[in-house]
């Protein structure tokens, strides 16, 4: 392998966070005023219909994206970076047992650990490194004058691409994809599992567990106290 490291790439959202870190920051603002109360009515249809097992989680994500956006022109950085640390330091232990029993395992093996999310770099940034990763990849949102958010996305094109920031981080980081592990939840997560030599399919929704059954990747689910493989 000439000295490359090998690589660990996990999705957070679902995977290892045990709820949606844009989820919980976008409560923490409202909570905070930093947005206004109305940012909830852009999802709560969604939320409900999805605690009613009526429509899909991905549904319900969308919208929270819709209204983080919506709502993100003009604030100032440090307003989301403090509801980040506020939730943060509350909320990191929230983790499933499983995968975070693998990332110590794999982190003590010598893996170089790779978070890959949708979720805001700002937020990751705080939460990823307690967790033993060495490198990020998440939302980052332009910057305007006086630190205030333009509401625009920098690099869209290669932050939904999950494949591409892996091989990014192949190249960069000088790391090798023999041996490769990959973890993921949902099928925004299926480009990496398809690059990576090991992938696993953790509590997957539907779409990802169609393609985990077809391809023969390892399916694992946690519910409650139990761990186990499909």
């Amino acid at each position: 392998m000439d000295g490359k490291r090998r690589v660990a790439a996990f999705d957070v959202d679902g995977t290892i966070f045990r709820s949606s870190l844009l989820i919980q920051v976008v409560d923490r603002l409202i909570e905070k005023q930093v947005f206004p109360k109305e940012a909830r009515a852009v999802y709560a249809r969604e939320y409900e219909r999805w605690l009613n097992r009526e429509g899909d989680y991905q549904e319900y994500i969308d919208a929270v994206v819709r209204a983080f956006v919506g709502h993100l022109k003009g604030v100032h950085y440090a307003a989301l970076a403090d509801a980040a640390e506020e939730l943060v330091d509350e909320q990191w232990k929230r983790t499933y047992r499983y995968t975070r029993d693998l990332l110590k395992e794999l982190k003590d093996k010598g893996y170089f650990l790779l978070a890959v999310s949708h979720s805001p770099k700002t937020v990751l940034d705080k939460f990823c490194p307690r967790l033993g990763f060495d490198k990020t990849y998440g939302m980052i949102y332009e910057l305007g004058p006086q630190d205030r958010f333009t509401g625009e996305v920098v690099d869209a094109h290669l932050i939904y691409n999950k494949a591409a920031i892996v091989r990014r981080a192949v190249e960069k980081e000088n790391l090798t994809l023999a041996h490769s592990i990959g973890v993921g939840d949902t099928e925004s997560d299926i480009p990496f599992l398809e690059l990576v030599a090991k992938p696993i399919c953790f509590n997957p929704n539907q779409k990802l567990y169609r393609t985990a059954k077809r391809s023969g990747w390892k399916v694992i689910v946690e519910r409650k106290d139990v761990v186990y493989e499909l």
